[in-house]
């Protein structure tokens, strides 16, 4: 009986072991990691006209982390503006890629909204446009004037 017993505790004994591990790895935290973002603003319509000669606009980006409820700005640009028929095409895009560390996978992702300021003869439309970014390592936002 004492000889099952012992084995019977080293049995025990052993499952604990091996479900501690399992916790362990279970609760292990998530590493960080380096997420980008690359936008490209540009026209999407031919601006030749003379109607657009005196209309112009500015693009305001940002990009947040969130977290839940908690968001926090870790990227923030405003491009001059310029008339609308000085942006460039979508093949010749101004484009910019952005490096954001830190971002855990698990319980943040990334958030990035613009603004778009169209100006004509001190008349001005806001525009705002917002894209949840994936948890790859590289995302795309295109930005159409």
């Amino acid at each position: 009986m004492k000889k099952h017993l012992l084995w019977l505790s080293v049995v025990v004994i052993v499952a604990i072991a091996a479900m501690n591990k399992q916790v362990r790895e279970v609760i292990k935290p998530a590493k960080p990691v380096e997420q980008s973002v690359s936008f490209a603003v540009y026209k999407e319509s031919n601006y030749a006209s003379a109607i657009y000669n005196n209309t112009s606009a500015k693009v305001h980006v940002v990009i947040e982390k969130v977290s839940g409820k908690e968001r926090k700005t870790v990227w923030e640009k405003t491009f001059d503006a310029q008339t609308l028929k000085d942006y460039p095409s979508l093949q010749e895009a101004m484009a910019q890629t952005v490096k954001v560390p830190n971002v855990f996978n698990s319980k943040e992702h990334l958030e990035v909204s613009y603004t778009l300021t169209y100006n004509s003869k001190g008349t001005e439309l806001q525009m705002q446009n917002g894209v949840v970014v994936n948890n790859s390592s590289n995302n795309k936002v295109y930005i159409g004037i």
